[in-house]
């Protein structure tokens, strides 16, 4: 019997707490738990615009609990730690890609992303050390394709870093938050979810999600060989979502057998994308519709508890709060799914704000940014528990 990714991660926390070993099949013996450091690097002065970066290389796990090397990026703020140590960010990022380097958070060689870096900065100039991880399968470590979507691998990607980067440098506190953009979005509140049972020794104040994605997995069933191509680069952005979902989804549910819902050229444009970064997955996919992939509907039971496991954004059992940042315009995540994970969280009793702005996908307001400053100075008023 098959255990979900929630189950797993709690399962595997709590064998580490008690110094037990768990080794899966074919997964590599070493005796480090989730959230170890493997080795670290100083980053050169002013990657991501910042002096003080180390690169963390660290254990974490698949959702069947295999024991994996992932990899993310510490920047702490200039100057000395404040009493009880600097407060952590963790950022989530958005969509990259599937294989290795596609990540970017520690990438040292490859060129500036002006908009992730302002995140990053914004909050380091705040007074947060900020930690970003890859990903599992994103960074410096060729662990197979990354498993897109998979909201439990994001969440413990997350989680561990932060562990990771605690035990690199003491002069980081206990207290921290998340914040991430569109697919860091929907990592971000699986962090916030998952961070209670994998971290509670440490003081989680709240999540930030920019747009996040959320009920994807309740479209699928609609979805089969009728779908039409959707014309431009938007239709093009959505065919390397789907593959890039389906390729993930492959990986980590065999028993799914999802190259049975796929024709021949689907096939080939999943095989073909599993290692790239997104822009190049984009060419894989250009000219072709979701119909042309699928050769029967998404329908099947087995399929969808398979894709609500992997990807399904919880709605309750949060407890710490949780800022939306939404977009009337964003057709990336189209808007009418922001509506339903707000009333949802509304008809659970989430502990949420939402800011409404008319931009486009992860275009963040001056309204949305005097949001974030408050809710983070809030974090930062707090006394340490």
């Amino acid at each position: 019997m098959r255990l979900d990714g929630w189950r797993t991660r709690f399962f595997t926390a709590a064998l580490a707490s008690t110094g037990a070993l768990l080794v899966m099949p074919g997964s590599p013996a070493h005796a480090d738990p989730a959230g170890t450091t493997i080795a670290t690097t100083a980053a050169p002065d002013g990657f991501r615009g910042l002096s003080n970066g180390t690169i963390i290389d660290y254990w974490t796990t698949r959702s069947n609990g295999e024991p994996v090397k992932a990899s993310g990026a510490l920047f702490v703020p200039s100057g000395p730690a404040p009493a009880g140590g600097w407060p952590i960010m963790a950022y989530d990022h958005g969509t990259s890609g599937m294989g290795p380097g596609c990540g970017g958070q520690t990438d040292t060689s490859k060129l500036s992303r002006p908009k992730e870096d302002q995140v990053i900065q914004y909050f380091v100039n705040k007074g947060f050390a900020v930690v970003a991880p890859d990903y599992l399968g994103l960074g410096r470590f060729d662990t197979g394709p990354h498993p897109y979507l998979e909201i439990s691998t994001e969440a413990g990607s997350t989680i561990d870093l932060v562990k990771a980067a605690r035990a690199t440098d003491p002069a980081l506190s206990k207290t921290w938050a998340v914040t991430g953009f569109s697919q860091g979005g929907q990592a971000a509140l699986g962090t916030a979810h998952l961070q209670s049972s994998t971290a509670p020794d440490l003081d989680f104040r709240g999540s930030i999600a920019v747009d996040p994605e959320s009920d994807l997995e309740k479209i699928t069933p609609f979805v089969g060989p009728w779908v039409p191509e959707i014309p431009g680069q938007a239709g093009t952005a959505v065919n390397g979502f789907v593959v890039s979902m389906l390729a993930g989804l492959r990986a980590t549910h065999p028993e799914v057998d999802v190259d049975s819902y796929l024709t021949p050229r689907g096939k080939q444009a999943v095989d073909a994308s599993q290692s790239l970064c997104f822009l190049d997955i984009m060419k894989v996919v250009d000219g072709m519709g979701i119909g042309d992939m699928l050769s029967r509907p998404l329908n099947d039971p087995a399929f969808q508890a398979a894709m609500t496991e992997y990807m399904q954004v919880p709605v309750n059992g949060y407890d710490a709060p949780i800022l939306l940042l939404l977009n009337t315009n964003d057709t990336t995540v189209p808007s009418p799914l922001h509506a339903a994970l707000a009333a949802q969280f509304a008809a659970n009793g989430v502990d949420f704000q939402t800011v409404v702005g008319n931009g486009t996908h992860t275009q963040v307001s001056p309204q949305m940014w005097d949001a974030i400053g408050t809710f983070t100075d809030r974090i930062l008023a707090t006394p340490v528990k």
